[in-house]
């Protein structure tokens, strides 16, 4: 190698915006991935299976306290009456079943979506406050930032129907006053 080739500038490569924002875009799904992938290997959601027996057969229960006595929810049928001129009478109800150990089920289930929540919104603040870490690097740093806004979105999009409507409100809040901040704070002039 000659002195003249040593001596050269490298101008960094100059990528097209398509390139980058693929990459950022790519960063971003992959890590909310992986996040919540390892999130239900460590933290297993609870198995409605190990609540309920799927029997293979199903015996139909017509009476109220046959219905109670095997864990389940009588439903009177408000349209019963008595036979008329020779027609079978209709059902005086149905028995739900699997009403008790369904209503566990949810008990546990709602415990276990709170816990994601929580955890998911933890992630996603740590990564937007990461970004700020890796101002070096603008792609890490937008992947970081989307990363956990994406993450936090997903944790309320879960949580969503097991919330109730205050703590919707404070959800939204709490994100919006999150947003506003970081990017105030990211983009000030």
């Amino acid at each position: 190698m000659d002195i003249n080739q040593q001596n050269q500038i490298v101008e960094p490569k100059k990528y097209s915006s398509i390139i980058k924002w693929s990459l950022i875009i790519g960063i971003v799904i992959v890590v909310n991935l992986f996040i919540n992938y390892a999130i239900s290997l460590v933290y297993e959601s609870p198995k409605f299976e190990n609540y309920c027996k799927q029997e293979q057969v199903i015996k139909e229960i017509t009476f109220q306290k046959e219905c109670v006595d095997v864990g389940g929810q009588w439903n009177p049928n408000i349209y019963y009456s008595t036979q008329i001129k020779g027609n079978p009478a209709e059902p005086a109800g149905y028995c739900d079943q699997q009403f008790t150990c369904r209503t566990e089920y949810d008990k546990v289930n709602k415990i276990y979506e709170r816990n994601i929540f929580i955890i998911l919104v933890a992630f996603g603040i740590a990564l937007v406050a990461g970004s700020f870490a890796l101002v070096f690097n603008w792609i890490l740093s937008v992947s970081a930032s989307m990363a956990g806004i994406l993450s936090i979105i997903i944790a309320s999009i879960r949580y969503w129907g097991e919330a109730d409507n205050w703590l919707r409100v404070v959800i939204l809040f709490v994100a919006l006053c999150a947003l506003i901040y970081f990017a105030v704070r990211k983009f000030k002039n």
